[in-house]
């Protein structure tokens, strides 16, 4: 079925200038960029005993940060790109804003590879503002919320993952929670990074950093403006750990009890595992609730560069790559969790349990997650940046004592540099 599927190619539109398919017989020889833990290694020559005539060079880079610039430098210098270049959500923005240089895959790609596909979301943030389709979604990182059982128990709190969804059922709910636990425990800390509660709450906003004119809104914008006093008013009460995420510090943070919540993405459960290590097993728990509702942070998309001399093979391996079965093997390969909606509702995915974490069903848990996810926040080219740089620095030096006010004024002189 996943052989006839993948041959029905050649959706409604002719791809203008497009260059048309090779015969069957034609040898093509295709790269394909991704960065990090994509789950494809045994996937690409399972694509190539089904298409014989289609040699898959796979370029991987193990960080996301230098994939994305040297994705931009081949961007700008009009050649090197692989024919399948991955892209990260946080650089979407950026990629979206140079559209033009990527192919069109609602007209290119495989006629099964429609919107239904997809969550409607996470296909939706594919698409420039005059609707063309660059990216096919590949995984996502629907948001729960991650504790520490025994540091909960100490300090008199509920342990059970459906007891302690009252704590996690609004940000109020939350930083009220961790006010009473740091007075519980003499001071400790309840999350591990004022950042990575701020992120958290943006991307659940309406409107984030930039409206869809690329105007940068902090000046309008009370959602952020809210979030902001709630995160930095969390910090005064002494319940942040003030731990630069994925620092040496942040990483062992895990081992040493530095903090009891964290911020959850589905990703999230493998970096929880190999920081707080075998020695912490069945301490973590995860639930599924997430203050304010729901969210996403993280996942990619697969796009076909107009650079690429084979764009309707390319488009054809992107289709397959992000197709409902092969999110499933991704998934079950290095835990990269689908965004296909058959996917989600596969039993593969929903009995999937987690010992670490008491034996959770995080295949189910986090696929009821992502549904409550409603709609794909517009991100103009440079969100990645302020979110990355700009506002985790200025978080930061709040955690270090600068004044709440002054760490705004830092965000929003540091976000206007970046956009004028």
């Amino acid at each position: 079925m996943t052989a006839l599927g993948v041959a029905a190619c050649g959706g409604g539109d002719s791809g203008g200038d497009v260059p048309a398919a090779a015969g069957p017989n034609e040898h093509v020889d295709l790269t394909l960029a991704t960065f990090t833990e994509f789950g494809y290694e045994a996937l690409i020559p399972e694509y190539e005993r089904l298409h014989p005539n289609i040699k898959i060079t796979h370029r991987k880079t193990g960080q996301g940060g230098p994939y994305a610039q040297d994705m931009m430098t081949k961007l700008a210098a009009g050649s090197g790109l692989a024919d399948v270049q991955a892209v990260e959500e946080g650089h979407l923005s950026d990629i979206l804003d140079k559209s033009s240089k990527f192919n069109d895959l609602a007209k290119i790609g495989p006629a099964d590879a429609t919107a239904d596909r997809w969550l409607p979301w996470k296909y939706d943030a594919g698409k420039d503002k005059n609707g063309k389709l660059i990216g096919y979604g590949t995984d996502i990182g629907p948001d729960a919320m991650c504790y520490r059982k025994d540091l909960f128990a100490a300090a008199g709190l509920p342990t059970d993952p459906e007891a302690v969804k009252s704590l996690f059922s609004s940000w109020d709910s939350y930083f009220q929670a961790g006010a009473d636990y740091v007075a519980k425990t003499g001071g400790k800390a309840w999350f591990d990074s004022a950042a990575q509660n701020f992120n958290a709450m943006v991307n659940q906003l309406p409107v984030g950093y930039l409206d869809k004119s690329d105007k940068l809104t902090l000046d309008t914008n009370q959602g952020i403006k809210d979030a902001w006093a709630k995160v930095t008013g969390a910090v005064a009460k002494g319940e942040s750990a003030k731990l630069t995420a994925f620092s040496n510090e942040w990483n062992s943070g895990f081992k040493q009890n530095a903090f009891a919540t964290k911020v959850c993405p589905a990703w999230m459960l493998g970096v929880i595992k190999e920081q707080a290590g075998p020695e912490n097993a069945d301490k973590w728990a995860v639930t599924a609730a997430f203050p304010g509702g729901g969210g996403n942070w993280g996942g990619s998309y697969l796009t076909v560069p107009t650079q690429s001399k084979h764009p309707r093979e390319a488009a054809e391996l992107a289709a397959w790559l992000t197709a409902p079965e092969q999110q499933i093997k991704a998934f079950e390969a290095k835990g990269n969790f689908p965004s296909q909606v058959k996917a989600l509702a596969s039993p593969e995915l929903l009995n999937s349990t987690d010992a670490y974490f008491g034996g959770a069903k995080v295949g189910e848990l986090f696929a009821e997650q992502a549904k409550k996810v409603t709609q794909a926040q517009y991100k103009g080219p440079g969100d990645g940046q302020i979110q990355d740089t700009v506002a985790s620095a200025a978080l930061q030096a709040v955690e270090q004592g600068t004044s709440a006010a002054d760490g705004w004024q830092q965000l929003v002189d540091g976000a206007k540099k970046l956009t004028r």
